[in-house]
């Protein structure tokens, strides 16, 4: 009894002189943290999604109090209002950063873009991009597995049975980016957050040539560059046989739908422009020939009217012709005249002795 006594009070002892230890070595080498990081850290959002380049909230609570400029700093799913919050609790300047949205640039549905094989592998995007191009003949392409989803922490991605695309919702996006790096094709995108969930944008990844691309999607970019010659703003460039909107460019004019001819310009949240009418000269020609036909029963009436005055015309030429002819003969009679006389003067003289024998008688 008396050794299970001692043996109690002994680790009794060794307990206290160990905690006592302890103490004075943790009070020792006590590492001095700022308490007002565990008040920024509660004004965070807490989702620890990583999009603000941290671990957690936790790292980011601690970048924002020991930096002294924070415009470098984003929270993405707590957005301006709680940087706001956060800088004027530090007594900093909050970085202003306008809303985004995840963006999805495929599309190639399922009705467009055929399936050329099947994928028996891990339903992984990760794993068959490592492993080939994936079921269709684009190599820019959706493949479809759903890596966005699952990396997606606030369930504003889903997968569309249908079209076998992902939709974003843009009310639940936070744009945190997660998605965007969860992509092996990299078709998903933070683009600029329009007002009522507004965009225009290029559908389409792929760099290929346009008799390459429609052979793998009917609703690929085929760079033909008839939408960047219809902007008036020089929001869209080709570049890869690409054409890009830049968001903090584009006015949103919608003129560059029309223009598309695969429809690889996808139009959300507004209706198009109505279609420009063609030319008026295609309608016209169609109604030249009815015209023609018109004028020309007037036109031989003319011709037929004409012809009697032409008849009198030339009579009257003819009759001038004879006068002038007469003319010119009475203009050469007197030289005539001039010899008839020359011819009558023997006839006189003969005519003279005959006169006299008449008168003797």
């Amino acid at each position: 009894m008396e050794v299970l006594l001692y043996t109690i009070l002994t680790l009794c002892a060794l307990g206290v002189l160990s905690a006592v230890i302890l103490y004075f070595v943790a009070q020792k080498f006590r590492v001095e943290e700022d308490p007002r990081i565990d008040e920024v850290e509660k004004m965070l959002p807490g989702a620890n999604c990583g999009g603000c380049g941290f671990a957690g909230c936790r790292g980011m609570a601690d970048a924002l109090v020991k930096q002294d400029d924070i415009s470098s700093l984003f929270c993405p799913v707590g957005g301006g209002d709680c940087m706001k919050a956060v800088a004027a609790y530090l007594g900093k300047s909050a970085p202003e950063k306008e809303p985004q949205v995840a963006t999805v640039r495929c599309g190639g549905t399922c009705e467009k873009r055929p399936r050329t094989n099947d994928f028996n592998g891990a339903k992984s995007c990760a794993v068959a991009s490592s492993l080939y191009v994936g079921e269709t003949g684009c190599a820019f392409g959706c493949l479809g597995f759903g890596d966005c989803v699952v990396s997606c922490a606030f369930d504003a991605i889903r997968m569309n049975p249908e079209t076998g695309l992902p939709e974003v919702d843009p009310d639940k996006c936070t744009a945190c980016g997660a998605c965007v790096k969860a992509c092996p094709k990299m078709i998903i995108e933070l683009r600029k957050k329009w007002p009522k969930n507004r965009a225009v944008y290029v559908s389409c990844v792929s760099k290929d040539k346009g008799a390459v691309v429609m052979k793998a999607c009917k609703a690929g970019c085929i760079g033909c560059g008839k939408c960047q010659k219809v902007c008036a703003f020089d929001a869209i460039t080709i570049a890869n046989n690409l054409a890009y909107i830049d968001p903090q460019k584009c006015k949103l004019c919608r003129k560059c739908v029309n223009e598309c001819p695969t429809g690889a310009i996808r139009l959300v949240g507004m209706e198009p422009l109505p279609k420009a009418p063609k030319t008026p000269a295609a309608p016209a020609a169609p109604k030249a020939a009815p015209v023609a036909e018109k004028t020309a029963p007037a036109a031989e009436k003319a011709v037929e009217s004409a012809k009697p005055a032409a008849e009198k015309a030339a009579l009257a030429s003819g009759q001038a012709a004879p006068a002038e002819v007469s003319k010119a003969a009475a203009v050469e009679k007197p030289a005539g005249s001039a010899a008839a006389p020359e011819k009558a003067a023997p006839n006189a003289e003969k005519a003279a002795p005959a006169e006299t024998a008449s008168k003797a008688e």
